[in-house]
């Protein structure tokens, strides 16, 4: 049995995929890192956006407009993306060159009752530290990781990011959901212990 008859022969379809992969993909590139700060989250959405337009390109019914449905489809990802990890994107802060300019989202701020006011305090001091260890544990690595070296180390996010080769709003990003994870896991033991 035949194989239906196509619009174009194969050959053709291939360099018209590699044209307009071509043609778009630094404005796709560009289009995407605008919305997603990370470099390595940004290239797996091209990468698939791609992936979805080199299948849905040899199907039977050709694209009209690739340029919109590239677009279209990065536009879909980065939602999906969104919606899966419950981000936020980040502020205009993220922009900042050091941690001295960004703001309060970035830090703890950890109240902890004073270790010699007495035997309810430092019950009160134990409990906040053991809630604080176990938010820490629940954290991504790469987020627990770059909240002790900044808040436990002292280590600053220009040095960091020198070392790591991690870009320094990635370092910022991580550390806000970091600060922020932690915030909600405390708070409930806050409101328990009225502190």
């Amino acid at each position: 049995m035949e194989p239906p008859p196509t619009s174009q022969p194969m050959t053709d379809r291939d360099s018209d995929i590699t044209a307009t992969v071509v043609r778009e993909r630094t404005r796709l590139v560009n289009f995407i890192r605008r919305r997603i700060r990370d470099p390595d989250d940004a290239e797996d959405i091209l990468q698939d956006v791609f992936h979805e337009f080199v299948q849905a390109y040899r199907l039977p019914a050709p694209i009209e407009q690739a340029s919109a449905w590239l677009f279209r489809a990065a536009r879909n990802r980065i939602v999906d993306r969104f919606r899966k990890k419950k981000e936020q994107p980040l502020a205009e802060l993220a922009q900042a060159e050091s941690e001295d300019e960004a703001g309060s989202e970035y830090r703890l701020d950890l109240a902890l009752p004073a270790h010699d006011a007495g035997p309810e305090a430092l019950y009160a001091r134990t409990l906040v530290l053991k809630a604080l260890q176990d938010a820490l544990d629940e954290l991504p690595l790469n987020q627990r990781e770059i909240f002790i070296a900044h808040e436990l180390e002292g280590r600053s996010f220009k040095e960091m990011a020198a070392q790591s080769g991690v870009t320094l709003n990635t370092l910022l990003a991580r550390k806000r959901y970091a600060v922020l994870h932690l915030r909600t896991r405390l708070q409930t033991i806050y409101e328990e212990l009225d502190i």
